[in-house]
């Protein structure tokens, strides 16, 4: 080799490496600025939803957390056709700024308590905001990652785009728990201006400059360049992408096979196993949760990276296949394990002790409101709305018409109240009455009300949740790099990103807030697993059969 040719190899090197860390970094931060949020649903409940009852507040600030989801397939198309028409740098240019000027405002936004009901409403424009600009920001840095990546490394290049979500979790957990433990959980969770939970969004401000000041030094993916110089830019890209059968076709195959799957397995593992089933059905305290979940986070980085890279090898499909078959079977033995190692003494009880809703199902409403509308003040509902702020399991048994409702906990009985009709502060009283007579008969029936942090077996949990690694991290290794295959250079960004955005956006982001909603409804704390075993179901039996291999295609097509 002569040494300009070694020079020349050099410099390729270098520039690869500061393409895929430009992207990665950007993708990072937007990453941390949307999981700060997520992290923090329990405390944005109590601070912006103080109006309803703990349960409704919850699934409101889940909701919300959706809401964000609900936006990026917006942002997919609003940026893909930037992408495709401008170029891919200017649109995640764009996304970088978007996201990270919002997530910087919902530190500074007013809570309930200061500004009544105007502070969800603004809380909800930012997270509109930060949903368009993820939206735009994910297919915009995979694209431009893969037109730059040489054959056979594809997979491996285009990992770190997914290994980023695990940096940015990583980095907004360990915000949030360095700020919580130096100001301590009553001055974290304050709703006043210095209430600590503001600073880890407000950090998102020097991120914000670093993002720009990386992207600003990245020039144009050569495919793109190339097919701009030729001047064949798609001139119409939604038409194309999704008015031509030929394309439409790759764009449901694409959504179906694969992103049904992702969305489901991977929100569950890291939205919903933590916050919601660890921490509110099994009761083990948040630090515990939190440090689990940065455990995971980390050892999930480098897994990705591997899958990422192992596809290059055998190729995409199957690597995704397995991983998403993994999660599949591992879903309801998998959380059944969870609880028999968070909390032994909550097994014990359900199983000695079972807990039964005896009610008119005429009288019963499920067991949550988004609008804080309605009233739970049936015989019915107030006993259910206890035992589902309680994390406890219940079956339930139709009794006759207008009878009032009432909990068996094993043998014992106890009689709920009817409030409908009453002024409000009797209806608090009465709720108020139930709710301390069922919490006296769990507790006589051995029912914790919380984990016992001796019997809590962390490194036990920490094995499951690392099968659920392993499988999503199988299944989202992979992605990026299958999806930028699938389609040309012309119509990439817009039509690969669009059954991105509607599978984790969609499918993944309401994942927490719709399982929750299930065992509300249900009384069974296992029966939101359906939502997420239906939609990979959905993936696992059509992959094989729909989705091409792509790891030789040309990305000049």
């Amino acid at each position: 080799m002569t040494a300009a040719a070694g020079d020349q190899l050099a410099a390729k090197s270098v520039s690869m490496t500061t393409v895929i860390a430009a992207s990665s970094l950007g993708t990072t931060f937007e990453w941390y600025d949307f999981f700060v949020f997520g992290a923090l649903t329990p405390v944005i409940a109590k601070n912006f939803f103080t109006a309803l009852d703990p349960t409704s507040g919850l699934l409101a600030a889940l909701a919300l957390f959706g809401a964000g989801f609900f936006f990026r397939p917006i942002g997919a198309l609003i940026f893909g056709r930037i992408g495709d028409r401008v170029g891919r740098k200017g649109a995640f240019l764009i996304t970088v700024t978007m996201m990270g000027g919002a997530t910087c405002a919902i530190g500074l936004l007013p809570t309930f308590a200061q500004a009544g009901p105007i502070a969800p409403l603004l809380l909800i424009v930012m997270r509109i905001i930060q949903g368009t600009a993820l939206g735009g920001e994910y297919g915009g840095a995979a694209v431009y990652v893969a037109e730059h990546a040489r054959p056979g490394r594809r997979g491996w290049a285009t990992s770190w785009i997914q290994a980023s979500a695990a940096f940015g979790l990583v980095g907004a957990l360990a915000a949030i728990f360095l700020t919580r433990t130096a100001m301590g959980e009553a001055r974290f969770t304050d709703g006043g201006w210095t209430g600590g939970w503001r600073l880890p969004f407000l950090f998102s401000a020097g991120l914000l400059a670093i993002s720009i000041w990386m992207r600003l030094k990245l020039t144009e993916s050569p495919a793109f360049q190339a097919l701009k110089d030729a001047g064949a830019r798609a001139k119409a890209p939604y038409a194309e992408a999704f008015g031509q059968w030929r394309n439409l076709k790759i764009v449901l195959i694409a959504l179906i096979a694969v992103m049904c799957g992702q969305g489901a397995a991977w929100y569950t593992l890291f939205f919903y196993a933590e916050q919601v089933f660890l921490e509110r059905f099994l009761k083990i305290a948040p630090a515990t949760g939190t440090a689990l979940l940065i455990a995971i986070s980390v050892a999930s980085a480098p897994l990705y990276v591997l899958f990422g890279a192992l596809s290059d090898r055998v190729g995409r499909k199957w690597v995704m296949w397995s991983g998403m078959t993994l999660a599949l079977v591992a879903f309801f033995p998998g959380f059944h394990a969870l609880t028999h190692l968070a909390n032994p003494a909550l097994e014990a009880a359900q199983a000695r002790t079972p807990v039964v809703v005896v009610a008119d199902p005429a009288r019963c409403s499920p067991q949550f409101d988004l609008l804080g509308k309605a009233k739970f003040v049936t015989s019915c509902d107030i006993a259910k709305t206890t035992l589902s702020n309680a994390g406890v399991s219940y079956d339930n048994q139709a009794a006759p018409a207008g009878a009032v409702a009432r909990v068996k906990i094993g043998a014992d009985v106890v009689l709920s109240r009817e409030a409908s009709g009453l002024p409000a502060a009797a209806q608090k009283a009465a709720a108020w009455d139930v709710k301390s007579r069922l919490m006296a008969g769990l507790a006589d029936a051995g029912y914790p009300a919380t984990a016992d942090p001796a019997r809590v077996n962390f490194w036990g949990l920490f094995g499951v949740l690392m099968i659920f690694v392993v499988a999503c991290t199988a299944l989202f290794g992979p992605i990026a790099i299958a999806l930028v295959e699938l389609f040309p250079t012309r119509i990439r960004y817009t039509a690969m990103s669009l059954p991105y955005h509607i599978g984790a956006g969609w499918i993944g982001g309401f994942m927490p807030v719709t399982a929750f909603a299930i065992v509300t409804v249900t009384g069974n704390i296992y029966s939101g697993l359906w939502y997420p075993a239906i939609f990979t179901a959905i993936s696992v039996f059509t992959l094989p059969f729909l989705l091409p291999e792509t790891k030789n295609r040309s990305m000049e097509g």
